[in-house]
């Protein structure tokens, strides 16, 4: 399923994806994700603090309805990242 969707703005994927490619900020991100579990991006409440944390890793500002929609987002995906194939499923849904 797609992240439009969820209703998140392509513009707000775009700029997170440029900001991405910092590899201070891309070191970051990961030092951010290592040790997140899937059970981790089950639960409603880290998945809000891992998104806080990662805006301000990025600098983004978002409004509690985009917060809502990207917290919806990850848990409907039910993501393992554990699991190269789920990491690949993500990775071509924003390429």
């Amino acid at each position: 399923m797609s992240y439009h969707k969820y209703g998140i703005d392509p513009a707000l994927v775009e700029r997170v994806k440029l900001k991405m490619k910092n590899p201070v900020v891309k070191d970051r991100m990961k030092q951010l994700m290592n040790g997140v579990t899937k059970y981790d991006l089950q639960d409603r409440v880290k998945v809000r603090r891992l998104l806080k944390t990662a805006c301000g890793i990025l600098h983004e500002r978002l409004t509690s309805v985009q917060e809502e929609q990207i917290v919806s987002f990850v848990i409907d995906q039910k993501i393992d990242p554990n699991n190269t194939f789920h990491l690949l499923k993500l990775w071509g849904m924003f390429r």
